[in-house]
């Protein structure tokens, strides 16, 4: 293949799906002259998995990527067709948005969206080469012979990565929904000495809706107020689309237990790492043998479609065994199936080989982001191509890192548990994976990250002074409860009497009511006459807050003592070999990893707290005698 100059930019984005289209978008608005390549320019934010966004967890990253000025949750809002807020039971810290997707209309959305960017090119091509020049990035090298110079690269290649798709004893080398697979540019990132792994993951079947006996289903409807996923979304977002409930049935566990022989799970076809938190649904068969049947949901893929998704119902079982089993099922039981669920394996790195930046060690210039790092899901691959084009944009233009830390970020959780602890399976952010989660609601997103936002140029200051004004609504109407009561009363009486709670014969202060069970700050409106009128965001962070306020202070008291020995920074030049005290597994795992700081140190598996006593000492130490000089 003759080769030719194709031109030059600063950055590359390899892949155009959750991951790529955040990288680029903040690459480019951040003035970087940006290409994003994609196999299929038809495949622009696709969601082969499920046609969602958010869930527990999840719900919590899109909200922080857009306070941070990031896109996925203005296309969300635009195109998602129902809304349930999950969790709404518990307590707020585990309070998470998820909406279903109008899958096209999404990809679409996206699509515009890159097209219209300034300073940013959209191209489709396979990219099947990186060349570096003095060890760093310097080129990309598409199949069809042209060479882009660039700065730097962001690897967003998602399950393309030799990709090979499965079901039952049959095989195909693609990637998701029959795309081709990028299998050349497995060989380039060997060469370049990339420690890479092979992860799978899975698609459930889809059927036409036209064949499905919804009357044998229960209604799983949207939320009554539905709640936007941008902060910056002004109307209420419409519910226009239902979902629906079933369950599998002991015929459906006996078709599977008769079939495992022919699972590529269990008959060594394949060879990749699942996600435990999202099994195949032959693997809940074998880790749960006592369980009659299991909760499917049925879930629309747009509105213009008549195809619906099973959720819940993950294979890669033989093409006729699926069929069988999807009829084992109430409703499904003369479903046609219009796509076979499937299984696909790809190519990853360890994300050990990352910096917190997400640029590998090894080669500078070179990020990874995404499925590439080891991690699953549109939101989690979101947010890291959000941070990885950041990083690469500040990096050429001279500037500091961008680095969200554990404290004030599920972003900053996930980012640090890939690079500092790894995973073994792909990686999928959830509520109890943070130590700080009371503090890192979804609802306070906007409070604890828009300014971060602002101060790397993504965040426009009208967007941060709204958020200022309503935080200093919320402060101003803290006070006020604190200083108003509420009149002793019969009404009142038989108010706290409905809410089984103790009478206040001689009034009580309404943030003391406001504090007490089951008590709502909207319920207090009748012996509040002095009331101001504020919107549902500020009323609702009010009542978190007094509510929530000795575990609120709690934690935030736990943050500061954990910042006063972890933002301790360690000197990158640190001889870890000659530290004394550091046991040899500790020694190796620091010199590798060289963390930024104690706190990320101590978080690296084989670094005992006994290691990081005696990096404290050598920090007094090199302290002691640097003063002295």
């Amino acid at each position: 293949m003759q080769e030719f100059s194709a031109g030059k930019f600063d950055i590359a984005v390899v892949g155009a799906g959750h991951a790529g289209i955040e990288a680029a978008l903040a690459a480019a608005r951040l003035g970087m002259e940006t290409i994003v390549f994609t196999i299929n320019l038809d495949a622009v934010g696709n969601m082969p998995c499920n046609p969602a966004i958010g869930g527990t967890g999840k719900g919590h990253l899109v909200r922080e990527l857009d306070a941070l000025g990031g896109e996925m949750a203005r296309a969300a809002d635009e195109c998602c067709i129902q809304y349930r807020l999950l969790n709404r039971g518990k307590g707020p810290a585990v309070w998470s948005l998820r909406a279903q997707a109008d899958r096209r209309r999404y990809q679409g959305r996206m699509k515009a969206a890159l097209e219209r960017q300034e300073h940013l090119t959209v191209r489709q091509g396979e990219v099947v080469e990186l060349r570096t020049e003095n060890g760093a990035v310097s080129a990309v090298v598409l199949a069809t012979g042209a060479v882009f110079s660039v700065r730097a690269v962001i690897l967003a290649t998602g399950t393309y990565l030799a990709g090979r798709t499965i079901v039952g004893e049959w095989t195909e080398d693609s990637g998701p929904d029959g795309m081709h697979a990028a299998g050349r540019l497995t060989e380039s990132l060997q060469k370049l000495g990339l420690p890479l792994r092979r992860f799978k993951t899975g698609t459930p079947p889809r059927v036409n809706a036209r064949t499905v006996d919804f009357d044998e289903m229960e209604v799983q409807a949207g939320d009554e107020l539905p709640v936007p996923f941008s902060y910056s979304t002004k109307a209420v977002p419409e519910n226009r689309a239902v979902c629906w409930l079933t369950w599998t049935t002991e015929e459906t566990k006996r078709i599977v237990q008769e079939n495992l022989d022919r699972a590529p799970m269990y008959s060594g076809l394949i060879e990749g790492v699942g996600p435990r938190y999202c099994p195949s649904f032959e693997t809940k068969i074998v880790r749960f043998p006592d369980k009659l049947c299991h909760q499917l949901f049925v879930e629309p893929m747009g509105l213009d479609t008549e195809e619906v998704y099973i959720q819940g119902f993950s294979s890669s079982m033989p093409e006729e065994v699926q069929v069988r089993m999807l009829h084992s099922v109430p409703g499904l039981r003369r479903a046609v199936m219009t796509r076979p669920a499937y299984a696909i394996e790809y190519d990853c790195i360890d994300p050990l080989a990352l910096k917190p930046t997400l640029e590998v060690r090894a080669v500078p210039g070179l990020y990874g982001a995404g499925q590439f790092n080891g991690s699953s899901g549109y939101e989690e691959a979101a947010v890291q191509g959000f941070a990885a084009g950041v990083n690469a944009a500040r990096k050429l233009r001279g500037e500091g890192d961008f680095i969200l830390s554990r404290a004030e970020s599920y972003i900053g959780t996930l980012i640090d548990d890939l690079v500092t602890k790894g995973t073994n399976e792909p990686y999928r952010i959830m509520t109890s994976r943070s130590e700080y989660r009371l503090l890192l609601r979804q609802d306070n997103a906007d409070r604890r990250l828009t300014r971060r936002g602002y101060e790397i140029g993504l965040v426009p200051e009208e967007r941060l002074r709204a958020v200022e004004e309503k935080y200093a609504a919320v402060e101003r109407e803290i006070k006020r409860l604190a200083h108003t009561g509420a009149s002793p009363s019969k009404a009142l009486a038989e108010f706290l009497a409905s809410k089984d709670t103790a009478d206040a014969p001689g009034g009580c202060p309404l943030d003391a009511l406001l504090r007490r069970p089951r008590i709502h700050y909207d319920e207090l409106a009748p012996f509040d006459p002095g009331r101001p009128d504020l919107p549902v965001e500020v009323r609702e962070q009010v009542e978190i807050s007094v509510k929530y306020e000795g575990y609120i202070r709690r934690q935030e008291k736990q943050v500061e003592e954990f910042h006063k020995m972890a933002s301790r920074r360690l000197p990158p030049d640190a001889d870890y070999g000659g530290i004394q005290g550091l046991r040899l597994e500790a020694r190796e795992k620091l010199a590798a990893l060289r963390p930024l700081d104690l706190g990320q140190a101590s978080r690296i598996s084989g670094v005992s707290p006994a290691d990081v006593a005696a990096l404290m000492i050598y920090l007094e130490t090199r302290s002691s005698i640097e003063k002295e000089r």
